[in-house]
């Protein structure tokens, strides 16, 4: 594939991955094919209003990477008095967490197959946001790729414009050098402050892949900020 040309003084956008989709089952195909339409949002130009999605206008929480959809489903069954949209570009994570929402009955999750970077600068009011979870994003450890790196300055200013005064970002990774890395990031930002934990959600529940990284010996890296104005 031949390269697009880029001015110098043109960064890449950021992207929140590179696909590399893993095994799509026939579960997770009949679930995206049968409940899509119940519990999917469609990309809306302009913009719709993400609060009609919902049974009821509630604090909203935009949890970007939920993988397999574990650790959301258990969100909203454990905080029936908030709104989740989740943002996933993988259909296998899509497909299982439809299947999980379906099971349940959840009617405060709504679920977007998009880039996370593109939701929030296309789909997302200003302001809009009680919270934004990031849990265990890629941490791209080789030099090289740590362009590739969600949590960078310029997106954490578009996360800070779409959350609500006091609102919280929410973060964690196992991997030392991208914590540090964060942490930077964030102190630098003067819209934000650290906090010892999430008033919103309360104890952070732990994912699969953080549970394997556990048994492997891995650190846990948790942060929270929230946003002063």
């Amino acid at each position: 594939m031949t390269p697009s040309f880029r001015s110098q003084q043109t960064p890449p956008p950021i992207r929140s991955y590179v696909l590399r989709e893993g095994r799509f089952t026939k579960s997770q195909r009949a679930a995206f094919r049968n409940f899509w339409p119940v519990y999917g949002v469609d990309v809306a130009h302009p913009p719709r209003d993400v609060q009609t999605l919902f049974a009821k206008p509630q604090p909203l929480v935009l949890d970007i990477g939920f993988g397999n959809g574990e650790t959301l489903a258990q969100l909203a069954c454990d905080h029936p008095q908030l709104n989740f949209l989740g943002v996933e570009v993988y259909r296998p994570g899509v497909g299982a967490l439809l299947q999980k929402i379906a099971a349940s009955q959840l009617e405060n999750v709504r679920v977007i197959h998009r880039d996370a970077v593109d939701v929030l600068r296309e789909q997302i009011a200003p302001a809009s946001l009680a919270a934004v979870l990031i849990w265990f994003p890629d941490p791209w450890p080789k030099r090289r790729h740590h362009k590739r790196r969600l949590l960078q300055p310029q997106f954490v200013r578009l996360v800070a414009e779409k959350l609500q005064a006091g609102g919280e970002l929410s973060l964690a990774t196992d991997w030392a050098p991208y914590a540090e890395h964060i942490k930077a990031v964030l102190d630098a930002c003067e819209v934000f402050e650290k906090t010892a934990n999430s008033a919103l959600i309360g104890k952070r529940p732990s994912t699969k892949f953080e549970r394997r990284g556990r048994r492997l010996g891995h650190r846990v890296f948790a942060q929270v900020y929230r946003k002063l104005r």
